[in-house]
């Protein structure tokens, strides 16, 4: 194993960030040198702009069997989030007094806080659903949460975590929501380009995606708003977006989102088989070679390129310094709270202790990922654990 830096680079961090692919780029230097108009202008310029909008909007709406007119254009996942959260559910309680939101203590910061600072600011009354020892919410403890549902003015729980790779039974929720009429957002940041998103088979009301997840540019996402559903704007101003978020519209990173989705989903079913055999190889290695490993998560409802583990004795910081010098890239979990230094709250709901979720690793796959590179941390990753065990 190199005790430097190594020249070979094996990218293992792709929940984190997607490299953003040569098609995308070429569509989007494209736009940035044709495509200057404001889409708001009614010149020449501005109607090209307009068309390369709405056009990037049909693709996504077709993507995920909706109506290019429920499609909300935003600056990411992390606004389409904060957008849902508040924005839908300041709006039913305004038209129906319903005062209650329903989430799961494993939820993305973006939705957790945003919903944590509705609790306190705004007065709501915040439901958090616990997890099994997978990251799995019950449906069963959903149906009585809601109750009669006249209450809940917004129920966010996301497709699938980002830290752990457990996938939610979004259908089923999204069906006992439908039941009883209350809202339903799920946050599938972590499933574009993974898991099917056709909006009306998983009967949800709001949908945040974002584009760097799923070989995209960064600083671009929508958020997918059913007909109907109540929503008042987080980001006012201008009348963009059917008066729904303000800004003129970033048509480069817009075509480019659209672009990278339609090549993902193309692509889907063959990534899907291809990157679970090198998880599950990746997975089954690990855990015969270091003692003291655990996956975490769920086994089978689980991102086909997620692998998680906690492992004994040893300090995540340390071992993806280790890491890095040997040319593998990793994660010890959200990339958005790297740096915290406090215990992970999705390891903490599903039952690991607060010193072993210091000691979380994640690998997440992506479509260059390959056997070469499994077999290469398989070989590497248990001298690192052995060194910075006895360290």
């Amino acid at each position: 194993m190199p005790s430097q830096s190594s020249s070979r680079f094996v990218y293992l961090d792709h929940a984190a960030t997607t490299p953003l692919r040569s098609e995308v780029l070429e569509v989007m230097e494209r736009h940035f040198s044709e495509t200057y108009g404001n889409p708001s202008s009614i010149h020449r310029p501005g109607r090209q702009a307009a068309v390369a909008l709405q056009r990037a909007r049909s693709t996504l709406a077709e993507l995920l069997n909706a109506h290019p007119g429920e499609i909300v254009f935003t600056s990411g996942g992390t606004e389409s989030d904060n957008a849902a959260v508040r924005g839908i559910a300041l709006a039913q309680r305004a038209a129906t007094g319903a005062n209650r939101l329903i989430t799961t203590a494993i939820e993305h910061k973006a939705v957790l806080q945003t919903a944590e600072l509705l609790r306190d600011r705004d007065g709501f009354t915040l439901t958090i659903l616990p997890v099994d020892r997978e990251g799995v919410v019950s449906v069963d403890e959903l149906t009585d949460a809601l109750g009669d549902g006249r209450d809940v003015a917004l129920v966010s729980i996301m497709y699938a975590n980002n830290e752990i790779g457990s996938i939610q039974p979004v259908a089923a929720l999204g069906e006992r929501c439908r039941a009883v009429g209350a809202p339903f957002h799920t946050d599938a940041v972590q499933a574009g380009g993974k898991l099917p998103l056709d909006v009306n088979a998983l009967h949800v009301d709001a949908m945040s995606l974002g584009a760097h997840k799923f070989y995209g540019p960064k600083g671009v996402g929508l958020l997918y708003l059913r007909h109907g559903t109540r929503f008042w704007a987080q980001i006012t101003g201008g009348g963009q977006e059917s008066g729904r978020r303000a800004g003129t519209e970033n048509i480069p990173l817009i075509a480019g989102m659209a672009t990278a989705l339609e090549l993902a989903e193309s692509e889907h079913p063959a990534e899907s088989r291809r990157q679970r055999a090198l998880r599950d190889h990746l997975i089954g290695g690990l855990l015969k070679s270091i003692e003291g490993l655990r996956l975490t998560g769920a086994n089978a409802a689980r991102l086909d390129n997620h692998a998680s583990f906690v492992i004994d004795g040893v300090d995540a910081e340390g071992l993806l310094i280790a890491l890095d010098l040997a040319g593998i890239a990793a994660s010890s979990g959200s990339a958005c709270a790297s740096g915290a230094n406090r215990p992970s709250h999705v390891l903490t709901a599903i039952g690991v202790s607060g010193e072993d979720t210091m000691s979380a690793l994640r690998f997440s796959l992506g479509r260059t990922t390959t056997v070469d590179d499994i077999d290469y941390v398989l070989a590497t990753l248990p001298q690192i654990v052995a060194r910075v065990r006895v360290s």
